[in-house]
């Protein structure tokens, strides 16, 4: 064993606990049983079977109020797996569910049996015929796609508010639709073809103009029976008449019986079945969407109310004017979205009663954007509008971050209503339609009804469509908070069938909190052609059992998840999984949602117990040592949740008061430490990569991984020993190399200025001078101790360097340019709750600039360009995104180079300053995508501003990454 191994028990949670009745039972702590897990591990190798019961429990939860802890996890890479899976499942008698991003708001991606992962290796986008359709596999978000699919001035009709982390495929199987998508634009009305595997095996492309020969040859006992169903459909003119009706508003509940009077033959009914099927038809591999044209003239208001009555009165004039959106926020949710970064504050002092639209109306020029915004003030002339705060314009605005903001707190609705619901309990988002015209009456009774049985009230919904939304908060632990809960949703579904005719499922399908009561919306006839179809596909019932269908009519009551207390930053969080697809080790080990879902697995177990043992010995790795600490999660998520600040305070609990004491004494003597540093990188080009590699790994044995970097080729040579001279006298800003420049040189390759001197030359040549101050040696930014949870250290140069860049910048006077961005993110922000009271008063008179900013906002306009490169790739860095940079590094590129392309995978690079060292397969996983992207041609530069940054991008894509100051200096040399 390591000197240094951390002791799992440091992670033990302290309180006092008494066993959840939700709780994984200890009978469960070896993981997947056997025969299980051995038959799966022979049939598709031991990297595709996940069964340790930390893999079991992160997987049990979504965004869902349920939890069903599933008997394995499997991780299918292609069609051949997933008909195996389906094989093995029918000939054991067993159950399978796929999950994707696990969004899904009804439990439909929970299984106790085999749950089948298909984001990992199901991700990928076709664009066919010039953008006009696009082919898609589910495992993709549908944020990724439609970044693709920009590029051709096209994008994807669903448009959910989960789009950042929802995938193609649970989009499909769920029918899911969002703010503009309506009944035109949705899944059923868009998708061109279906790839997907039945229950049996069978696998069956939509687009096959032989589909259906091949199918009758494979299932003639399907084919018969589908057809049958049709017939019987068809002959019924009561029923059919009933089943047009019921899809004229939003409907998915239950399975589209209109598919078998739109599909003329079986394989078209099939297609129709499968959107909103929810997994319990099969699987979806592949699917072609027909797209729609991305109208980037966008104009948007955010209108205020006096009430819920007046607001939804005034939606048909908005749906007449042609707006494409028009969605509802009532004053509870409009109060609780102060949560989110950017809301205005004053939103906190809103009338209970005010109500708010957000309107919004897309054209593809600009004739249409002016016809549409005339037509807008007239309907707004009309209205009696109210401005309760100060922050409220009530006018339509072209600016596109105000119009972000609207949006930013309208898809925040779960999540910020959820995430200030009271600790401890647990969400239940509801989901439903009603006719338009009777939008005002169903907002009003819902209301009524929340207040009667004694949950806040609060709705909002995408009004043009009659959609509404509420959410439910209540103890799942306490037997009479779940009493109350079956008692709301007995007179829910009886008010919305009975008095309005809605759908008690609009956009968010039936899953398991529906399922119950199915029949009282669609009758027994209905309900009953649905078993009938289930049968047909699924004879044996192996796909999603009790999804969709349900006789049990308490079906809804079962499985409800506790939701135990666990750190304060963390207690916030209701699982919906948007922090996900931002996470460097989504594909590695774990994800922001799943820490936090096994740290409440600890919570539900009593102290000591084998359950928790298991989750404590596998927390330390794929928790805590590879979390890239970036904090990317925490803009992904509606309320800010900061997963990477919490494992770094579990790295902090870890240390022992022996290595906070060393690494304080190295911050105290950084001056030593950066100038030997600088030596051994330099003696290292003498060595021998091989060499090093051998001694750091033996290191890392002998003390511990996560505290030993190892040694990478791709490690550059030292920096020169020497800054640039420069003078105090004239300059217009105090420059600040970090100590990652003074210490690691630019790419080998790079023939001209380092990064210092390039700094150095492009601000004279713009007439802005920068001083690099004689004693910047010793001093550093602290995300070097921020990181690792060093909190001793990390106070020592928090406040040595804030005390230092007052002396340089004459008190504030002069703006500190940073050259590297997490060093910028580090001194503007990360150092402040380390620093003494009087530091931080000196902080609030700094102004912090990183060089990006500099370059873009400060030099470019002095500047005059004598030569580009051809084309440039950018790797914006995690820091660029919290610091938001992104825009200012596009432009400085855009100065230099003739094409410049972000990726659309670009992400984080988990380098994270050392780390990437420290666990090299994390940052391998993180840029997978993004250098497959990259280096699928040639560009002329590859460029960033971080150095660490670019050392990961240099090894994951076998190219040279440099700052593109260091582009600039050279497109500006004289």
């Amino acid at each position: 064993m390591p000197l240094l191994e951390p002791k799992p028990e440091a992670l033990r949670p302290g309180a006092a606990r008494s066993a959840s009745h939700d709780r994984v039972l200890d009978g469960r702590a070896a993981g997947t049983p056997e025969p299980l897990r051995g038959e799966l591990t022979a049939l598709l190798g031991p990297e595709k079977v996940l069964w340790k019961v930390s893999d079991l429990v992160k997987y049990a939860s979504d965004a869902s109020p349920y939890r069903f802890v599933p008997q394995v996890v499997v991780v299918p890479e292609d069609i051949d797996d997933i008909s195996a899976i389906l094989s093995y499942a029918h000939g054991k008698g067993r159950e399978v569910v796929f999950r994707a991003a696990g969004t899904s708001l009804n439990g439909q991606a929970q299984g106790e049996d085999i749950l089948v992962d298909v984001r990992h290796h199901w991700t990928g986008i076709e664009v066919l015929d010039d953008g006009a359709q696009a082919r898609i596999r589910p495992g993709t978000t549908v944020m990724r796609a439609n970044a693709t699919l920009a590029r051709y001035g096209r994008l994807l009709g669903p448009d959910p508010a989960s789009a950042i982390a929802c995938t193609i495929g649970g989009v499909v199987a769920n029918n899911a639709s969002g703010m503009t998508a309506g009944t035109t634009r949705n899944s059923y009305r868009t998708v061109s073809s279906l790839t997907f595997v039945l229950p049996s095996g069978t696998v069956v492309d939509t687009a096959d103009p032989t589909a259906d020969e091949l199918l009758a040859h494979a299932e003639p006992r399907l084919c018969e029976g589908l057809l049958t169903l049709k017939a019987e459909i068809e002959a019924d003119a009561e029923l059919t008449a009933r089943i047009r009706a019921k899809y004229e508003i939003k409907n998915t509940n239950g399975y589209r019986l209109d598919a078998f009077l739109d599909g003329s033959t079986p394989v078209q009914i099939l297609r129709g079945l499968m959107v909103g099927s929810e997994g319990t038809f099969g699987f979806i591999s592949e699917v072609v969407f027909d797209t729609l044209p991305l109208d980037r003239k966008i104009s948007s208001a955010l209108l205020f109310f006096p009430s819920l009555t007046a607001a939804a009165a005034a939606v048909p004039r908005f749906n007449e004017a042609g707006a494409i959106a028009v969605e509802l926020m009532d004053g509870n949710t409009l109060r609780a979205s102060v949560s989110v970064q950017g809301v205005p504050a004053d939103w906190a002092e809103l009338p209970k009663e005010t109500a708010a639209l957000l309107v919004e109306f897309r054209a593809p020029d600009e004739p249409g954007q002016e016809a549409y915004e005339h037509a807008a003030a007239a309907v707004v002339k009309a209205l009696d509008l109210v401005a309760p705060v100060a922050s409220v314009t009530n006018e339509f605005t072209r600016e596109t971050k105000v119009i972000s903001g609207y949006w930013k707190a309208r898809k925040a609705f779960v999540t910020a209503v959820g995430g200030s619901r009271p600790s401890g309990t647990t969400l239940i988002t509801e989901d439903f339609a009603v006719p338009p015209s009777q939008l005002a009456d169903a907002c009003e009774s819902l209301l009524r009804l929340q207040a009667e049985h004694g949950f806040d009230a609060a709705v909002a919904g995408h009004a043009a469509h009659g959609n509404l939304h509420f959410l439910l908060a209540f103890d799942a632990a306490k037997p009479s908070d779940v009493d109350r809960y079956a008692a709301f949703m007995d007179d829910f579904c009886r008010l919305t069938v009975e008095r309005f005719d809605g759908s008690l499922k609009a956009e968010h399908a039936t899953g398991r909190n529906i399922a119950p009561f199915l029949e009282l919306e669609w009758g027994p006839k209905a309900t009953e052609l649905m078993w009938r179809a289930k049968r047909v596909i699924d004879p044996d019932g192996v796909l999603a059992p009790r999804i969709v269908l349900d006789r049990d009519p308490k079906a809804h009551l079962r499985g409800l998840k506790t939701i135990p207390e666990v750190e304060l930053i963390a207690d916030p969080c209701i699982e919906c999984g948007f922090c996900e697809p931002t996470c460097p080790s989504e594909d590695l080990t774990t994800t922001p949602r799943q820490r936090i879902v096994l740290r409440r697995e600890m919570m539900r177990q009593p102290n000591g117990s084998p359950v928790e043992t298991e989750l404590l010995d596998a927390y330390g790795y794929d928790a805590v040592d590879t979390c890239a600490g970036d904090s990317t999660c925490k803009l992904a998520c509606p309320v800010g949740i900061d997963t990477g600040a919490m494992m770094k305070d579990f790295r902090h609990q870890r240390h022992s008061p022996r290595e906070e004491r060393i690494a304080a004494l190295t911050a105290k003597n950084f001056k030593a430490v950066e100038a030997s540093a600088r030596l051994a990188v330099a003696a290292a080009d003498r060595i021998g990569d091989r060499l090093l590699e051998t001694v750091t790994g033996l290191a890392r044995k002998a003390v511990r991984p996560d505290l030993v970097p190892e040694w990478l080729p791709e490690i550059p040579g030292a920096a020169a020993r020497k800054l640039p001279r420069t003078s105090r006298v004239g300059a217009s800003a105090v420059y600040y190399p970090a100590c990652v420049n003074r210490i690691f040189g630019g790419p080998d390759g790079h023939r001209g200025p380092s990064l210092p001197q390039a700094v150095v030359a492009v601000s004279a040549r713009a007439g802005k001078p920068v001083w690099i101050p004689e004693d910047v040696a010793g001093t550093c930014c602290a995300t070097i101790w921020h990181s690792k949870g060093y909190d001793e250290g990390n106070v020592v140069m928090a406040n040595r360097i804030v005390e230092a860049a007052w002396g340089w910048t004459a008190g504030g006077r002069l703006p500190l340019v940073v050259d590297a961005s997490s060093c910028t993110l580090g001194i503007a922000h990360e150092v402040v709750p380390y620093l003494t009271d009087e530091n931080r008063e000196l902080h609030r008179e700094l102004s912090i600039v990183d060089s990006l900013v500099w370059a873009a906002d400060e030099l470019l306009p002095e500047l005059t360009i004598l030569r580009k490169t051809g084309s440039a790739v950018l790797h914006p860095t995690c820091s660029m995104q919290h610091l938001g940079d992104v825009e200012q590094l596009r432009a400085v590129a855009e100065a230099c180079a003739e094409e410049v392309v972000v990726p659309d995978d670009a992400g984080c690079c988990a380098f994270a300053g050392d780390r990437g060292m420290l666990h090299k397969e994390l940052t391998a996983s993180a840029t997978a995508k993004e250098a497959a992207e990259v280096n699928s041609r040639e560009y002329d530069a590859y460029l960033s501003a971080n150095r660490m940054c670019e050392i990961g991008m240099d090894r994951a894509t076998g190219r040279e990454y440099h700052s593109v100051l260091m582009e600039l200096e050279r497109a500006t040399r004289p």
